[in-house]
């Protein structure tokens, strides 16, 4: 492969159809690792993945996967690539069992291996047990999983996962998202991740690509997503007086007294803009002549979901302004 530090490069990939952009111009570049693909819906994800594995042309601009041309080596790339569609596609009357020795056969792999593959992956994503009921009584839970064990079991490079947490309840979604997580650190496997929750991101990504209308956004660690900031959380005992004004507010007064601002965000906690060393000794100060106990202090940290709905956050952190406040927060 000629790059194997970039596991997908695009040099302004556009897709058009006769009334809409689906990709505008994108440039961008992937590591190893577990990449989220966030937009909202319509912004330009799933079609991204189809021209990805060759599936779609691309109407101009080029791309790499694991150093192979999108436009020339599509069935190469296949071959090392593991694809997990959004939608339900599984035939209901087939055994988990038989639909995923059928797509490792697909793969290339023969027969004895295939079995042998199944009866491992199956085990990795937590259908052993059920891996010879037909799917169409499976849960949407169970379904997805059979969707990520087909997408693995021929032990490809990189997995291209579309909105693998839809339909899931809350903790279907944790398990899937411990899952994917899994598929890197026990396997070494890369994975790009699309969704429109972006709570689901900040605890499963390594790094973040962010497209709106087909135009990348912002492409960055998570951690520069999620940094710290300006502000301190600060949170209190209760004032001994059950009369007495919330324990956040008299707090508040005081280091306004100081020339401090701060906020309440609660009875007990509240938001206080960092300005240098001599806030936390303020905050100590106030904290002691009102007799209250300091529970915790510690520098406030973004979610990612803020940086698309917080005017203040986009412009502290350079995130994109605009284009995507209806992405859902998980």
């Amino acid at each position: 492969m000629s790059n194997v530090s970039t596991v997908i490069k695009t040099d302004g990939l556009t897709k058009r159809f006769p009334r809409v952009t689906a990709l505008d111009q994108l440039t961008v570049e992937v590591e190893p690792g577990v990449v989220g693909l966030v937009g909202a819906n319509g912004a330009g994800k799933s079609t991204l993945i189809k021209i990805l594995l060759g599936l779609a042309p691309a109407t101009s601009g080029t791309g790499q996967v694991l150093g192979l041309d999108i436009a020339t080596q599509g069935s190469q790339i296949r071959e090392r690539v593991g694809y997990m569609p959004e939608h339900d596609c599984l035939p209901p009357d087939v055994s988990a069992t038989e639909f995923v020795v059928h797509m490792a056969r697909m793969a290339g792999l023969p027969a004895a291996a295939a079995r042998e593959r199944t009866a491992d992956t199956l085990r990795h994503v937590g259908l052993y047990e059920e891996r010879y009921r037909p799917m169409g009584g499976y849960s949407t839970g169970m379904k997805q999983r059979v969707k990520l064990a087909q997408a693995l079991v021929h032990d490809p490079k990189l997995v291209l996962l579309d909105e693998p947490t839809n339909g899931l309840d809350p903790v279907g979604r944790d398990d899937m998202l411990a899952l994917i997580r899994r598929v890197h650190t026990d396997f070494g496997i890369s994975v790009l991740v699309t969704t429109h929750l972006l709570g689901e991101l900040e605890r499963t990504c390594d790094h973040l690509v962010v497209i709106d209308g087909g135009k990348l956004l912002r492409s960055s660690s998570t951690a520069s997503f999620t940094g710290a900031t300006a502000t301190l959380v600060v949170e209190v005992t209760d004032l001994p007086d059950d009369h007495a004004p919330d324990a956040s507010a008299a707090v508040r007064d005081r280091l306004a007294a100081a020339g401090l601002s701060a906020e309440t965000d609660g009875p007990r906690v509240l938001l206080v803009r960092l300005a240098g060393d001599a806030t936390y000794d303020a905050i100590r100060d106030a904290v002691a002549d009102l007799g209250l106990g300091l529970v915790r202090l510690e520098q406030r940290r973004h979610r990612v979901a803020e940086l698309f709905t917080d005017t203040d956050s986009d412009t502290d952190t350079g995130a994109p302004q605009g284009g995507t406040a209806d992405v859902a927060a998980s």
